[in-house]
């Protein structure tokens, strides 16, 4: 199911900018502490999101059969028509997977859910580099994704990215780098962009109308560091099992699937922290969020 806001999207609601003030500052607040740190000054982001603004309003708020227009972008953004005609047409940022990424998500993604690369309680197995007949092997995964990559290059850099070991069976392991980008592995670029663009996304799609997404959230405040650190632990036990399975059934569904242009994301997040910089009140509880 895919979200886009455009000109049949439900009329903005009353004090809907001032409202998104409060909210947008606390959403902002870690990307521009992401940006100093990586180097990312206010100008150079200020020109990414004045390109940003010309390019949505460009090709996500046209009005049926009439031709998006200078001044109309202009009065949509509170940029100057101007700049406008200088920026349009020149395209917004694409973030496609790169190849490396996408196959290395496929292959991994049907090591966690073939049953016959899966353990009785749906554990990746340990696999030899190769195998006699229909038996499993690391050869055989990589061969049921793709045949236009060695199996040895994929276990190579999978080795030297430390998302696999050898044990002394000299069989291949996957380890939990697998599901975590590294701070060295340049994956975790495009996962920060892709997940959370989808969260954002859905959280947008729910504050503006029309279908909602799953988007819950449980959380208590005013807890000790030690439950906050069982908690976490816990809750990821339980997400990886829902990870786990949702790409299961998926990767079974897969294989019936006619293909087509669609795209589905199912995520999870947790976070921590000694304490909640933004709140001032002392209250505790949990809450499913809002849809």
């Amino acid at each position: 199911m895919n979200a886009k806001s455009g000109p049949k999207a439900a009329a903005p609601q009353p004090n809907a900018a001032e409202k998104l003030h409060a909210p947008l500052a606390r959403l902002l607040r870690p990307l521009v502490r992401l940006c100093i740190r990586s180097g990312m000054t206010f100008p150079a982001l200020a020109q990414l999101l004045r390109e940003l603004f010309v390019n949505v309003a460009e090709h996500d708020f046209a009005l049926e059969e009439k031709e998006q227009t200078d001044s109309r972008v202009s009065l949509l953004t509170g940029i100057h028509r101007k700049e406008v005609a200088r920026l349009r047409g020149a395209g917004a940022p694409v973030h496609e997977a790169p190849a490396a990424v996408s196959l290395t998500s496929a292959v991994i993604a049907r090591w966690l859910a073939a049953p016959e690369f899966t353990d009785s309680k749906g554990e990746p197995l340990a696999l030899p580099r190769t195998a006699e007949g229909d038996a499993p092997s690391f050869e055989q995964l990589v061969a049921s994704v793709t045949k236009d990559v060695r199996p040895r290059a994929v276990l190579d850099e999978w080795v030297d990215r430390k998302l696999v070991t050898i044990n002394d069976a000299d069989e291949i392991e996957l380890v939990e780098a697998a599901f975590v980008p590294s701070g060295e592995d340049d994956s975790k670029w495009h996962y920060l962009g892709r997940n959370l663009h989808d969260h954002i996304a859905a959280a947008a799609q729910n504050v503006s109308g029309g279908p909602r997404f799953l988007e819950r959230a449980v959380h208590y405040n005013n807890i000790s560091p030690k439950l906050a650190q069982k908690l976490e632990a816990r809750s990821r036990e339980l997400a990886m099992d829902a990870l786990k399975t949702a790409n299961r059934e998926a990767n079974r569904a897969l294989a019936k699937d006619k293909g087509g242009d669609a795209r589905w994301n199912f995520g999870i997040y947790i976070y921590s922290e000694d304490a909640d910089e933004e709140s001032a009140g002392k209250e505790a509880g949990n809450e499913g969020g809002h849809s």
